[in-house]
């Protein structure tokens, strides 16, 4: 479990690593002057992957995220309850 735990984890910095590059590359096209639709496009699909690397944490990362020996079950849904809510 720790392997695969690891291993998702370093896909996830993967992928932010990739928005920051395309973070980079809308700064650039902003200094470039170029079209708006293109900038738009770029921050559309920065959007998609910050929400897909969101989507990952919550998926598949919430129980270990959340998980804390003696704390009430009650307690941890609603923590995951309200990450959930303030990331939609």
């Amino acid at each position: 479990m720790a392997e695969q735990h690891q291993a998702e984890l370093e896909k996830l910095v993967q992928r932010m690593r990739r928005i920051e590059g395309q973070a980079r590359g809308v700064q650039r096209m902003l200094e470039e002057g170029r079209e708006c639709e293109e900038i738009i496009q770029q921050l559309v699909a920065m959007r998609a992957a910050l929400s897909k690397a969101a989507m990952a944490i919550i998926g598949e990362h919430m129980e270990i995220c959340l998980r804390d020996k003696g704390q009430d079950p009650e307690e941890v849904i609603a923590r995951a309850k309200k990450i959930f809510m303030q990331f939609s």
